[in-house]
């Protein structure tokens, strides 16, 4: 059969038509690092499936105490065992994955007594995993991308002054800058992150639509899309739909995949601030597949 030359309205329409597609385009964001039996970092990125891959956590800090990063049976930091991870996070820069360590989460000892203890706790992040120097870097000399806030204990006070002494670490320092990230509970606002997040310096919130059955899409569609509008008026760059990759990873809040493509996603992915899905975490999504399942429609 023949082919014909495209007219240049035929042309432009279907760059209009590509540029509409892409121009809400979101990523995947990931947690790694707390269970046995995941894909390595390296492996992790080399999916393609994400933009975005957090560490996770930083689980003791603060109050005085010296900070302790727990990444279960992957390696042992107070042996120095995890410094072998900078090649691959590396890699996972190399490739465009973003690489964020996070802080806090469900069980850990931490919490912010002062505004110099937030001083402390910032120069410690910076110099042990952000731009600064270390002579014991627990993941060595690799220069992570920026810092998860996953405040779920601890208190509600001084998690602002941690950011603003981040984010201007990272600018006074030189260097490409810290990039801030919150997880919130999808109740507005969150009973610990709310105060940092009004900061307005953190480029994104991926709130957890999880284990919060008043807000989560079980829910029901109205009472889901008043809690996705309550979280896209807070001063941040993008806000992400934040979901268990099974069932087995949360008490509730579990989406099918085809539920989430054809009926979730529709509803905000044309939203100003949408960023696209976080998943807790890469161990659950190993044994489901959900990231491949929904990349194409985040």
């Amino acid at each position: 059969m023949a082919s014909r030359a495209l007219t240049p309205f035929q042309l432009m329409g279907i760059l209009l038509v590509a540029f509409l597609a892409t121009c809400h385009a979101g990523g995947i964001a990931v947690y790694w690092g707390q269970n046995d039996g995941e894909a390595s970092l390296s492996d992790t990125c080399e999916s393609g499936n994400y933009k975005f891959v957090i560490l996770a956590f930083v689980y003791k800090f603060g109050k005085g105490q010296t900070p302790q990063l727990d990444l279960a049976s992957h390696c042992d930091p107070s042996s120095g065992g995890c410094t072998g991870l900078s090649e691959d996070i590396r890699s996972c820069q190399r490739s465009g994955v973003k690489v964020l360590l996070s802080i806090g989460g469900g069980d850990g000892s931490y919490g912010l007594t002062s505004e110099g203890d937030a001083r402390d706790v910032a120069a410690y992040l910076w110099n042990n995993y952000l731009g600064g120097t270390s002579s014991s870097r627990p993941l060595g000399d690799a220069v992570l991308d920026g810092i998860d806030f996953d405040i779920e204990l601890g208190g509600a006070k001084y998690w602002d002054s941690l950011a603003r002494d981040l984010k201007n670490m990272g600018k006074n320092q030189g260097g490409k800058g810290v990039l801030l990230s919150a997880a919130p509970q999808c109740p507005f606002p969150d009973e610990w992150d709310s105060n940092a997040i009004s900061t307005g310096l953190f480029d994104f919130v991926w709130v957890q639509f999880y284990n919060n059955p008043p807000c989560q899409v079980s829910a029901g569609r109205g009472a889901f899309m008043d809690a996705w509008k309550q979280w896209e008026s807070v001063p941040a760059g993008q806000i992400f739909l934040g979901l268990p990759a099974s069932k087995d990873a949360a008490g509730t809040g579990f989406v099918p995949a085809g539920d989430l493509n054809s009926n979730v996603l529709p509803l905000i992915r044309g939203s100003p601030k949408y960023g696209g899905v976080m998943l807790w975490s890469k161990y659950y999504d190993d044994r489901t597949g959900y990231s491949s399942a929904i990349k194409s429609q985040v």
